[in-house]
Protein backbone atom coordinates (compact mmCIF):
# COMPACT_ATOMS: atom_id res chain seq x y z
CA UNK A 1 0.00 0.00 0.00
CA UNK A 2 2.46 2.63 0.86
CA UNK A 3 4.73 1.84 -2.65
CA UNK A 4 1.21 2.67 -3.84
CA UNK A 5 0.95 6.40 -2.70
CA UNK A 6 3.27 8.20 -5.17
CA UNK A 7 1.69 6.62 -8.22
CA UNK A 8 -1.61 7.86 -6.28
CA UNK A 9 -0.40 11.27 -5.75
CA UNK A 10 1.06 11.82 -9.04
CA UNK A 11 -2.36 10.79 -10.43
CA UNK A 12 -4.36 13.69 -8.02
CA UNK A 13 -1.73 16.33 -8.99
CA UNK A 14 -3.35 17.51 -12.17
CA UNK A 15 -6.70 17.82 -9.77
CA UNK A 16 -4.35 19.57 -7.07
CA UNK A 17 -3.62 22.24 -9.25
CA UNK A 18 -7.35 22.72 -10.62
CA UNK A 19 -8.56 23.22 -7.13
CA UNK A 20 -5.54 26.03 -6.65
CA UNK A 21 -6.45 27.56 -9.39
CA UNK A 22 -9.73 27.80 -8.59
CA UNK A 23 -9.39 28.99 -4.92
CA UNK A 24 -7.31 31.68 -6.64
CA UNK A 25 -10.06 32.64 -9.23
CA UNK A 26 -12.72 32.91 -6.85
CA UNK A 27 -10.00 35.24 -4.87
CA UNK A 28 -9.30 37.32 -7.71
CA UNK A 29 -13.41 37.81 -8.53
CA UNK A 30 -13.75 38.96 -5.19
CA UNK A 31 -12.30 43.15 -5.88
CA UNK A 32 -10.71 44.70 -2.70
CA UNK A 33 -12.62 47.31 -1.50
CA UNK A 34 -11.06 50.70 -3.02
CA UNK A 35 -11.75 49.02 -6.61
CA UNK A 36 -14.48 50.92 -8.37
CA UNK A 37 -15.25 53.00 -5.72
CA UNK A 38 -14.08 56.17 -8.13
CA UNK A 39 -17.53 55.10 -10.34
CA UNK A 40 -19.06 56.64 -6.97
CA UNK A 41 -17.47 59.88 -6.87
CA UNK A 42 -16.22 60.74 -10.79
CA UNK A 43 -20.14 59.78 -11.86
CA UNK A 44 -22.08 62.37 -9.81
CA UNK A 45 -19.59 64.82 -10.87
CA UNK A 46 -19.60 64.33 -13.86
CA UNK A 47 -23.81 64.41 -14.12
CA UNK A 48 -23.17 67.53 -11.84
CA UNK A 49 -20.82 69.23 -14.32
CA UNK A 50 -22.74 68.36 -17.40
CA UNK A 51 -26.03 69.73 -15.55
CA UNK A 52 -24.58 72.60 -14.92
CA UNK A 53 -22.91 73.18 -18.51
CA UNK A 54 -26.93 72.60 -19.55
CA UNK A 55 -28.51 75.69 -17.01
CA UNK A 56 -25.11 77.89 -18.03
CA UNK A 57 -26.71 77.68 -21.90
CA UNK A 58 -30.16 78.17 -20.87
CA UNK A 59 -29.90 81.17 -18.90
CA UNK A 60 -27.73 82.59 -22.28
CA UNK A 61 -30.62 81.53 -24.22
CA UNK A 62 -33.15 83.21 -21.60
CA UNK A 63 -31.17 86.68 -22.30
CA UNK A 64 -31.83 86.48 -26.05
CA UNK A 65 -34.53 87.24 -28.00
CA UNK A 66 -37.39 84.94 -29.42
CA UNK A 67 -36.95 86.12 -32.96
CA UNK A 68 -33.94 87.69 -34.57
CA UNK A 69 -33.73 88.84 -38.76
CA UNK A 70 -30.51 87.62 -40.27
CA UNK A 71 -28.47 87.63 -43.78
CA UNK A 72 -25.59 84.82 -44.36
CA UNK A 73 -23.12 83.87 -46.92
CA UNK A 74 -23.46 80.08 -47.31
CA UNK A 75 -20.54 78.41 -48.95
CA UNK A 76 -20.82 74.66 -50.09
CA UNK A 77 -18.71 72.14 -50.98
CA UNK A 78 -19.21 68.41 -52.33
CA UNK A 79 -20.27 66.90 -49.11
CA UNK A 80 -22.47 69.70 -48.51
CA UNK A 81 -26.79 68.96 -47.86
CA UNK A 82 -28.56 70.09 -50.78
CA UNK A 83 -25.52 71.71 -52.68
CA UNK A 84 -26.28 72.76 -56.19
CA UNK A 85 -24.89 70.21 -58.65
CA UNK A 86 -22.62 72.80 -60.11
CA UNK A 87 -20.64 72.73 -56.63
CA UNK A 88 -17.60 70.42 -56.61
CA UNK A 89 -15.43 72.20 -54.43
CA UNK A 90 -13.89 70.24 -51.30
CA UNK A 91 -14.29 70.43 -47.88
CA UNK A 92 -11.08 72.77 -47.10
CA UNK A 93 -11.69 74.50 -50.21
CA UNK A 94 -15.20 75.69 -49.36
CA UNK A 95 -13.68 76.72 -45.72
CA UNK A 96 -10.95 78.92 -47.30
CA UNK A 97 -13.46 80.59 -49.10
CA UNK A 98 -15.12 81.16 -46.33
CA UNK A 99 -12.02 82.08 -43.91
CA UNK A 100 -11.19 84.88 -47.57
CA UNK A 101 -15.38 86.07 -47.45
CA UNK A 102 -14.78 86.15 -43.14
CA UNK A 103 -11.92 88.42 -43.55
CA UNK A 104 -13.96 91.04 -46.25
CA UNK A 105 -16.73 91.47 -44.72
CA UNK A 106 -15.15 91.89 -41.67
CA UNK A 107 -13.07 95.24 -43.30
CA UNK A 108 -16.33 96.44 -43.72
CA UNK A 109 -17.07 95.41 -47.46
CA UNK A 110 -20.64 95.43 -48.74
CA UNK A 111 -22.33 92.03 -47.47
CA UNK A 112 -25.06 92.34 -50.48
CA UNK A 113 -21.95 92.15 -52.73
CA UNK A 114 -20.45 89.38 -50.67
CA UNK A 115 -23.56 87.77 -50.67
CA UNK A 116 -23.86 87.38 -54.97
CA UNK A 117 -20.39 87.04 -55.59
CA UNK A 118 -19.46 84.19 -53.09
CA UNK A 119 -22.74 82.65 -51.60
CA UNK A 120 -23.86 78.92 -52.99
CA UNK A 121 -27.07 79.10 -51.43
CA UNK A 122 -29.25 79.02 -54.63
CA UNK A 123 -31.69 82.02 -54.84
CA UNK A 124 -29.24 83.56 -51.95
CA UNK A 125 -28.42 86.47 -54.74
CA UNK A 126 -32.33 87.61 -55.20
CA UNK A 127 -32.65 87.84 -51.51
CA UNK A 128 -29.05 89.31 -51.16
CA UNK A 129 -28.97 86.55 -48.12
CA UNK A 130 -31.74 87.55 -46.72
CA UNK A 131 -33.46 85.43 -44.41
CA UNK A 132 -35.93 87.56 -42.82
CA UNK A 133 -36.94 86.97 -39.09
CA UNK A 134 -37.26 83.60 -37.45
CA UNK A 135 -36.48 81.85 -34.28
CA UNK A 136 -34.13 79.09 -32.95
CA UNK A 137 -36.17 76.57 -33.62
CA UNK A 138 -36.41 77.62 -37.79
CA UNK A 139 -32.39 76.77 -37.58
CA UNK A 140 -30.04 74.21 -37.39
CA UNK A 141 -28.36 74.41 -33.51
CA UNK A 142 -25.09 75.45 -34.74
CA UNK A 143 -26.64 78.42 -37.02
CA UNK A 144 -28.95 79.22 -34.37
CA UNK A 145 -26.31 79.33 -31.65
CA UNK A 146 -24.27 82.17 -33.84
CA UNK A 147 -26.63 84.16 -35.02
CA UNK A 148 -28.41 84.55 -31.94
CA UNK A 149 -25.59 85.45 -29.94
CA UNK A 150 -24.64 88.87 -32.48
CA UNK A 151 -25.52 92.09 -32.00
CA UNK A 152 -27.34 93.93 -34.47
CA UNK A 153 -24.55 94.58 -37.70
CA UNK A 154 -22.42 92.20 -35.81
CA UNK A 155 -21.15 89.53 -38.30
CA UNK A 156 -20.49 86.39 -37.13
CA UNK A 157 -17.03 84.03 -37.88
CA UNK A 158 -17.24 80.98 -39.70
CA UNK A 159 -20.24 78.38 -38.76
CA UNK A 160 -20.06 75.04 -39.91
CA UNK A 161 -23.11 73.10 -40.32
CA UNK A 162 -24.66 70.11 -42.56
CA UNK A 163 -25.47 72.74 -45.46
CA UNK A 164 -21.33 74.37 -45.76
CA UNK A 165 -19.74 77.26 -43.75
CA UNK A 166 -21.69 80.54 -43.15
CA UNK A 167 -20.77 83.90 -42.13
CA UNK A 168 -24.15 85.73 -40.96
CA UNK A 169 -24.73 89.09 -40.43
CA UNK A 170 -27.54 90.01 -38.08
CA UNK A 171 -29.58 92.73 -38.98
CA UNK A 172 -32.42 92.85 -36.53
Amino acid sequence: MISALPRIASALAPFALLALSATACGTLATSPAWVGSGLEIVAPQREAEEEASAERERQIIARQPTEIGAKHILVMHAQSKSKPPNVTRTREEAKARAEMVLIKATKGENFDALVNEFSDEPGSAERHGDLGVFDRAQMVKPFADAAFALQVGQVSGIVETPFGFHVIKRTE
